[in-house]
């Protein structure tokens, strides 16, 4: 209690009253300029911000607005202690009010540059949007989350640097354990350089279909280490963006059209005019349907089957969604069928006919012959 009572008293001894009233002064003078900065941001660039057609001003203004304030009060509170001139001994207390004025400073840079990723994401996402508005939509956001995550790591070495730390020494000491965290980050790094190749390569964007490997269905996410992929079960599947870049891809909805192929079997009694009549007419239907695309169809007599006589059908429908596409399909199946029936053919089925080679001509067998009636 003794030591505390002197220290205090050195403390206050030491402190004269003129020194209290100025740096009370500072404090008013701080909260008056923190107030004229308010007015002339609100009311004076803000109303020149409005006038503009661009989003970008508006964006920087509203960034900087609470950090510029907070940052008047911080620098108005260091210069009203310092202003005090407080003792050092037996502890140095301008010190620890210099190197917690450093990290105010420090905090209030980085939250301000973080506040400006949202801008430059903006900015990022207008210049994408000039070339290709799928790029813009989907790997901005991964281009503002690295500035972020940049801005952070900068602001942790900052704020090292500050508390009396060398930045040379920490790094140095990350140097001699950079062999286990390359090995132990190999795949996170693999992950980042497939999200970079996604970035050039654009396979697919958010609420494409597609399909590799095992996996089928929509993309839902594209982050920085994996795509997140809803299957048609609606399972929800996560994968590496590394094994994106290294598969084979499908992706379905950069189909243009979507194509039909199947063959029509009759049976083998059917005259060779109405097979063609059929051929004709099952062209004629395509050709007459408004969602077949009619710039390349195929329909031919193209083969003798064991058990019929084939028709190769081969057309493409204008619209790629799967209900549209299934529609049409049975649509035109059912239009195939009643030209069949109209034909008074009909559809083969698989069957086999045998055949006995001794045999009269009611498929009975023949009496069988001694060996002089063969020879004879």
């Amino acid at each position: 209690m003794e030591v505390l009572q002197s220290y205090f008293n050195s403390f206050s001894v030491g402190i004269s009253l003129s020194r209290l009233g100025f740096a009370f002064l500072i404090l008013v003078c701080t909260l008056i300029i923190r107030k004229i900065v308010d007015i002339f941001i609100k009311r004076g660039l803000k109303k020149f911000t409005l006038r503009t057609r661009s989003e970008y001003d508006d964006l920087f203004l509203n960034a900087i607005t609470s950090p510029v304030s907070i940052l008047i009060l911080v620098i108005g509170g260091y210069l009203a202690i310092m202003s005090l001139r407080l003792p050092s001994e037996p502890y140095n207390i301008p010190m620890f009010f210099t190197v917690a004025f450093r990290l105010s400073v420090s905090f209030i840079v980085i939250w301000t540059l973080y506040r400006l990723s949202n801008l430059l994401s903006r900015v990022m996402m207008g210049m994408f949007a000039k070339v290709d508005n799928d790029m813009a939509d989907n790997f901005a956001p991964l281009i503002s989350q690295a500035v972020k995550i940049t801005i952070i790591s900068l602001g942790v070495l900052v704020v090292i640097q500050n508390l009396g730390y060398s930045i040379g020494s920490v790094l140095a000491g990350l140097g001699i354990g950079g062999l286990a965290v390359a090995l132990a980050a190999q795949d996170t790094l693999s992950n980042l350089f497939g999200t970079l190749v996604m970035v050039i390569d654009k396979p697919f964007k958010v609420g494409d279909w597609v399909q590799f490997r095992d996996i089928d269905g929509n993309v839902e996410t594209i982050g920085f280490r994996s795509t997140k992929v809803r299957t048609w079960s609606k399972s929800l599947k996560i994968v590496p963006n590394k094994l994106l870049t290294s598969e084979i891809i499908e992706n379905w909805s950069e189909m243009t059209k979507r194509r039909v192929k199947m063959t029509i079997g009759i049976t083998y009694d059917s005259p060779p005019e109405k097979v063609m009549a059929l051929r004709d007419r099952m062209e004629q239907i395509l050709r007459d349907d408004p969602d077949v695309d009619q710039d390349y169809m195929l329909v031919y007599f193209n083969d003798f089957a064991p058990s019929s006589l084939e028709i190769f059908v081969y057309y493409f429908t204008r619209s790629t969604a799967w209900k549209e596409y299934l529609h049409v399909r049975q649509r035109i199946n059912l239009d195939f069928i009643r030209a069949v029936s109209e034909l008074g053919l009909s559809f083969a089925f698989p069957s086999q006919t045998v055949y006995f080679a001794n045999s009269d001509d009611d498929g009975h067998p023949a009496p069988a012959r001694n060996i002089k009636d063969l020879m004879s």
